[in-house]
């Protein structure tokens, strides 16, 4: 049977979903399913790994079902995850230990303090690339080390596995005949010395985690192996964590492309080639998602709440009713009315990286409406991509003339064009904006044979919108100083609260 199709999955962290796409990069099948957040104390943030895979799973086979698709006609299966999400489980029964610890989670925030006075962070950035933070795996599989009953006993008598979400998916795929990663995900667990291209022995002594839970570490686009979950064997033949898949997704395969994903949190990766540039302002150097022999670094920014930001006035705060009509309020307002928000929910990414600042709201007077909040709310995505975005150009030495857009909250017009303003570059919207499972096919597609290079892939690049800068210079400035003026406000925040601690 002629092979159609490659099927891309897309576990999030707020959703999974299924993309099938045909030769052209067309979207001819996608569903999608919400899982649970699990919010056990403040600052903690869980998921459990049987919901994330039985919704991936669910909506896998929903995808093929809905075109009537045969097994036969999958050419392979691409995988693209959140990354840095801790799963550890049981190597007999398959059966997670705890729940799956999210990247959001500050819970180790203590451990990492003490990382710090022990002289760790210097070791941490010059192998793994990283800033040394609870963000990244790590002091996760330490928490769970220590604090399961039987866990560490386990892990130490070779009996327990560890993987980030596409470890834990391939595993059940190939009802664990296969326990492997990434290097794009090996990358994030602060674990993986991404020069050498092996797990570091310093590290993993340091949190006491013993090797034999490590998966094997494969290029992004290769095979894998094989699932015949779906009626009939299929490659598994393409993996990346979502970032590098978006990148990937976007064409970034040059030296000095840059993408910014709006999804739950705000991610902007710059390919730098076969260089790992070193930051001096908060970013970190991680692994792109490569073909070939060759391996591929970028320069990373992370945003820990983005399009989150619009899911609390959704679900918490109650101001919306879809995450889209955040837009409506924006243009009814002509500005915040002198309204900021920080939404530093679980802390302060790039460049900041800030563990104990938290959501800080600035400029409040009687005459603020639930419209000027909203708003805010929007420009808080645009403000920490720009500050992404300026400590990328002074790290690089690469200027960013346009910026290659993609996630949920790309759709948003009012924000594109904010973006433009604030950040004063070209934004480029793709016409899919499912560059994350997209990128993820091509990875499999690629290492399937389905596509023969990445020229082919260009072919298949179109864009829908673009927007360029329409503010002057002075208004410009005066709004990132009183975002500047905001961010202050929340790191003083930060200084009291650990001065309590």
């Amino acid at each position: 049977m002629e092979k159609k199709y490659v099927l891309a999955m897309d576990q999030g962290t707020t959703s999974s979903r299924a993309v099938l796409f045909d030769r052209n990069g067309g979207i001819v099948s996608m569903v999608q399913k919400e899982f649970k957040q699990i919010f056990p104390e403040p600052g903690w943030v869980e998921h459990d790994p049987m919901e994330i895979w039985s919704t991936q799973m669910g909506v896998s086979m929903e995808a093929i079902q809905r075109i009537d698709a045969h097994a036969d006609e999958i050419a392979a299966i691409g995988i693209t995850n959140q990354r840095e999400t801790t799963i550890l489980w049981d190597a007999d029964t398959g059966r997670p230990v705890y729940n799956a610890i999210v990247w959001q989670c500050r819970r180790t925030a203590g451990m990492i303090e003490k990382a710090k006075a022990d002289g760790m962070a210097e070791v941490i950035k010059s192998k793994t690339g990283l800033v040394l933070d609870a963000y990244f795996s790590a002091s996760k599989i330490a928490w769970i080390l220590d604090n399961v009953k039987g866990a560490r006993e386990k892990a130490e008598a070779g009996k327990l596995r560890f993987g980030t979400v596409d470890s834990w998916l391939i595993w059940n795929l190939t009802d664990g005949k296969v326990h492997a990663t990434d290097y794009t995900n090996a990358s994030r667990t602060m674990l993986f010395d991404i020069h050498k291209l092996r797990w570091d022995r310093q590290i993993l002594d340091y949190f006491r985690i013993p090797v034999s839970i490590l998966p094997k570490v494969c290029p992004s686009s290769g095979f894998i192996g094989e699932t015949d979950k779906f009626g009939g064997n299929i490659r598994i033949s393409g993996a990346a964590g979502d970032q590098q898949a978006a990148l990937f997704g976007q064409c970034g395969f040059e030296t000095g492309d840059v993408k910014s994903t709006y999804g739950t949190g705000g991610f902007m990766l710059m390919n730098t080639g076969e260089n790992a540039v070193s930051s001096k302002r908060g970013l970190i150097t991680t692994i792109a998602a490569s073909t070939g022999g060759k391996v591929q670094y970028a320069l990373e920014g992370s945003v820990f709440v983005a399009g989150a930001a619009i899911q609390w006035l959704r679900d918490e705060m109650r101001m919306i009713r879809t995450s889209p009509q955040s837009e409506e309020y924006c243009r009814a307002v002509p500005d915040t009315a002198g309204v900021y928000i920080v939404p530093a929910f679980s802390g302060l990414g790039a460049p900041y990286w800030n563990q104990y600042a938290r959501g800080t709201v600035v400029g409040l007077t009687r005459g603020v409406s639930k419209d000027h909040f909203i708003r805010a709310a929007v420009e808080s995505l645009a403000y920490q991509t720009n500050d992404l975005a300026e400590a990328m150009k002074n790290d690089s030495g690469i200027n960013i003339n346009a910026l290659k857009v993609d996630g949920g909250a790309s759709a948003n017009n009012f924000l594109m064009q904010f973006q433009s303003d604030i950040s004063n570059m070209k934004i480029e919207r793709p016409s899919c904006v499912e560059t994350t499972a997209l990128g993820a096919a091509y990875l499999a597609g690629l290492g399937a044979g389905f596509w023969s290079d990445k020229e082919e892939i260009k072919k298949n690049s179109r864009m829908e919108r673009e927007f360029s800068p329409e503010i002057s210079e002075e208004k410009r400035k005066k709004l990132l100083s009183g975002w500047q003026r905001a961010v202050r406000c929340a790191e003083f925040w930060a200084s009291e609260e650990k001065d309590d601690e």
